[in-house]
C-alpha cells in the first residue's frame, strides 16, 4: 500500500490502482451456505454507491456518527469504507439513540428504532438481496443501493486527524485505523497475496483489524466466516486449502 495513505478510504483507493482484479473479500455464511467473493474493484464499486448514499439521500456530513448495528459480514465491511470515504464515524454497536444515522441488520431493528434520524435496514441475504416485505420506517438498502453512482467525490475532503471508527469504548481517527491496521499486519507477517480466515465478530478492533483492516493495508485479502462454529473441522480445513488461506485469526 502506499505509505502516503492517511484513512481506510485511501487504502482502498491505492488497492484499486494497485490491482482492480485481484480477491479482497471472500464471505461465508455457514447457516445459509452463502459464499461470495469481491474483488477489489467490485468491493470499492458497493463502496462507493453506498458513500452516494449515505452523502446524498440520507445528508449525512464530516462528523456525523453513523451506529452499525451489523455482524461481521461482507455489507459491513462496505459500510465501514463508506463511512470514511464521507468522513462520518462508524460507530460499530454503538447506541443508536445518540447516533445521527442507524444502520441495522434484521435482527436489530427494534433497538435500532432508537434513532431519531435516518435509518437503513440491510436483510443480509445472500447476493445483498432485499427484506420480502421493507421494515416500517426504515430504507431498504438493497432497493436504494444499486441506482446510486459508480464513483464518489466527498463534499469536502476527509481529514484523517477526525474521528472515523469508534468500536468496545474506543474511537479511532482515520490515521489511528490505518496505523494500527500496519501495525497488526506487521506483527503477522502479512504481505502482498496473504489471505486471512477470520470468524470473529466485528465487536472490537481485533475482530476488525482481522477481519478487513489488516489484511487491506497489507495488500492481502480476507476471507471472513460467519458463523464459523457450524462448519467442522474437516470442512474448515479444506476451505483454507481451497482457498488459499496464509494466515487463521484468532
Amino acid at each position: 500500500m502506499n505509505a502516503n495513505d492517511r484513512t481506510p478510504a485511501d487504502l482502498l483507493r491505492s488497492a484499486l490502482a494497485a490491482d482492480p482484479g485481484r480477491p479482497l473479500v471472500t464471505f461465508y455464511d455457514d447457516a445459509t451456505g452463502e459464499r461470495v467473493e469481491l474483488s477489489v474493484a467490485t468491493f470499492a464499486n458497493w463502496v462507493a454507491k453506498t458513500a452516494n448514499l449515505l452523502q446524498g439521500d440520507l445528508a449525512a456530513e464530516p462528523g456525523d456518527r453513523v451506529a452499525l448495528l451489523l455482524p461481521a459480514h461482507w455489507q459491513t465491511a462496505v459500510w465501514l469504507l463508506a463511512c470514511s470515504s464521507v468522513g462520518v464515524v462508524a460507530d460499530v454497536g454503538g447506541d443508536p439513540a445518540a447516533a445521527d444515522l442507524v444502520v441495522s441488520g434484521p435482527d436489530t431493528l427494534d433497538v435500532a428504532r432508537a434513532c431519531s434520524g435516518e435509518r437503513v435496514a440491510l436483510a443480509l441475504r445472500p447476493l445483498g438481496g432485499r427484506f420480502p416485505q421493507p421494515p416500517e420506517g426504515f430504507a431498504d438498502y438493497a432497493v436504494e443501493v444499486p441506482g446510486q453512482g459508480d464513483q464518489f467525490v466527498p463534499f469536502a475532503p476527509v481529514d484523517p486527524a477526525g474521528p472515523a471508527l469508534a468500536v468496545a469504548g474506543e474511537e479511532l481517527t482515520g490515521a489511528e485505523v490505518v496505523e494500527r491496521a500496519r501495525a497488526d499486519a506487521s506483527g503477522q507477517g502479512l504481505g502482498p497475496g496473504s489471505r486471512v480466515l477470520s470468524g470473529l465478530p466485528y465487536t472490537d478492533w481485533h475482530g476488525l483489524s482481522a477481519g478487513l483492516y489488516a489484511a487491506l493495508v497489507a495488500g492481502g485479502s480476507v476471507v471472513l466466516c460467519r458463523h464459523l462454529d457450524r462448519l467442522a473441522p474437516e470442512n474448515l480445513a479444506k476451505r483454507v486449502e481451497d482457498e488459499r488461506v496464509t494466515s487463521t485469526a484468532s
